[in-house]
């Protein structure tokens, strides 16, 4: 099986083949700590650690960067309207954004560099452009000059004229020498924070937001590395600008891959952004907001039920579907401890274990389809990382082994052989899940009845529901039924009882 990736860069699927055998780079960028993150500032993070889980899967021994933007003119702007420092702002906001990422099962970074501490980098950076032409200094800003550059737009086929209307300083100075020319480094203004003023060779001021990305990669990744990825928005001017600058101070490649995540769509058509009702709307969005409500792994598994490339619709509704899919992957591990008396969330032993077996048909009929499937997850999986489809396999494996357990009658009577098919089963539905992030911890059960007594009190209504539909008080039995459900309290009647389980 080989892996290949969309390339932005050229347009097409491409095999991979990275730059130092058996090692990749990646580098993503991270956020611009001025706001609290709301979810869609969780895609790229999600979608790259499950890139970097997979290729670490493959063997690669994997650098993974995520930078931290915290020198920037909205930053700027909301310390000042909050009266605050502006690092000590982007410090709670980053500590925020960190620890929403580490509940959502984000934990391969390996470094988060911020610009403010690479600030002697991004000089360096910035002084080999100007040494070689391809910048220059104007009354304290200096600019890149992208009619000095022949390749510039050839990220997004764009024209340089067309830069100027996509930056984020919106800046137009008589003083530029090209209407396309961007920023590399900006004078400070008066009244702006110390801790946003610097000294360059130039003057002081800080540095524009594209060099900061250009030279913090290049310092942790080396001057060409495998892939760089980001959301769609940040095709053109960032990535373009990127590429630009430090390809024309190396005389390098810069990324090999470019790969640019689908952006989030919230259901907010109905509210102009000038709405106050809006401010609500995507405070009810922010990252921090949504973990109080929603269990971690379901918001994960929201992001990765789609390609990474396509945009990600966010309602209601369609979290409501992710937790209901998620579910069936739950319930089919509880089957499995019941069954097997082993904790499916450790797995001892996969499929492979099972092959000199002396299985039954069923646990044999079973072992090829597992064997077939597993497969299967992983052609998507290098298919362009298509999380989706793996997903739908993972979906195949639980239906199977499903079926198994009902045929086989497990949980009613089983031998020791097929308990150990159904185990070494949810090992291998296990590992594959974790790579992708999904199925690595037992989910935490809500916050109902923390004195310890809930199971005894659930147990005593279901036996009141029980005796109340053996006295053919349906309705009373229904009612309690009813009740625990809205409580998040699912139960299910079955041939040897009634089980019940928090959702």
């Amino acid at each position: 099986m080989t892996l290949r990736l969309y390339n932005t860069l050229t347009s097409e699927k491409e095999l991979f083949d990275s730059v130092k055998p058996g090692e990749v780079g990646i580098y993503l960028c991270g956020p611009t700590v001025y706001k609290p993150s709301h979810i869609g500032h969780a895609v790229g993070p999600v979608i790259f650690d499950v890139i970097k889980r997979y290729l670490t899967f493959k063997n690669f021994k994997v650098t993974w960067v995520l930078n931290v933007t915290d020198v920037e003119d909205k930053l700027i702007a909301e310390a000042e309207a909050q009266g605050r420092d502006m690092l000590e702002l982007a410090r709670d906001l980053e500590r925020q954004y960190v620890d929403a990422m580490g509940a959502m099962g984000v934990k391969n970074i390996d470094y988060m560099p911020r610009a403010s501490e690479h600030i002697q980098e991004i000089i360096d950076h910035i002084n080999d452009l100007i040494e070689k032409g391809h910048a220059y200094v104007v009354e304290g800003d200096v600019y890149f000059d992208v009619s000095k550059d022949e390749d510039y737009g050839k990220l997004t086929n764009r024209k340089a004229d067309d830069q100027e209307s996509g930056t984020r300083e919106g800046l137009v100075k008589a003083a530029k020498r090209n209407p396309g020319d961007f920023a590399l480094w900006k004078a400070a203004k008066p009244g702006e924070p110390a801790s946003a003023k610097y000294q360059a060779p130039w003057g002081v001021g800080r540095p524009g937001w594209h060099i900061e990305c250009s030279a913090m990669a290049m310092k942790y990744l080396g001057k060409t590395f495998d892939i760089h990825g980001g959301g769609l928005d940040l095709k053109f001017p960032h990535h373009e600008n990127e590429i630009a600058q430090a390809e024309c101070a190396t005389g390098q490649t810069f990324a090999k891959y470019w790969m640019h995540h689908g952006l989030t769509r919230f259901n907010t058509k109905k509210i102009a952004k000038s709405d106050p009702e809006m401010a609500k709307v995507m405070e009810s969005l922010q990252i921090a907001n949504l973990l109080k409500q929603h269990d971690p792994e379901s918001l994960r598994f929201l992001i990765l039920q789609s390609h990474y490339r396509s945009p990600i619709d966010f309602s209601d509704e369609v979290l409501k579907a992710a937790k209901s899919g998620l579910g069936t992957f739950r319930r089919l591990l509880e089957r499995v401890e019941r069954v097997t008396n082993s904790d499916p969330y450790k797995p001892e032993m996969q499929i492979e274990r099972m092959r000199d077996a002396e299985l039954d048909p069923r646990g044999r009929d079973l072992l090829d389809e597992l064997m077939h499937l597993r497969v299967r997850f992983l052609e998507e999986m290098d298919d362009d990382f298509n999380t989706a489809g793996a997903i739908a396999v993972l979906f195949e494996i639980a239906n199977a082994m499903n079926k198994y357990i009902d045929a086989a009658k497990l949980e009613t009577h089983s031998d020791e052989l097929p308990r150990n098919m159904l185990r070494a089963a949810g090992g291998t539905l296990v590992s594959l899940g974790n790579v992708l992030g999904l199925f690595e911890r037992r989910p935490a059960a809500r916050a109902i009845g923390d004195d310890g007594k809930l199971p005894q009190l659930v147990e005593l209504l279901v036996n009141v529901r029980k005796m109340s539909r053996e006295a053919k008080q349906y309705a009373i039995g229904d009612h309690i039924r009813d009740e625990l459900t809205k409580l998040g309290i699912t139960l299910e009647d079955g041939k040897d009882g009634t089980r019940w389980r928090i959702d």
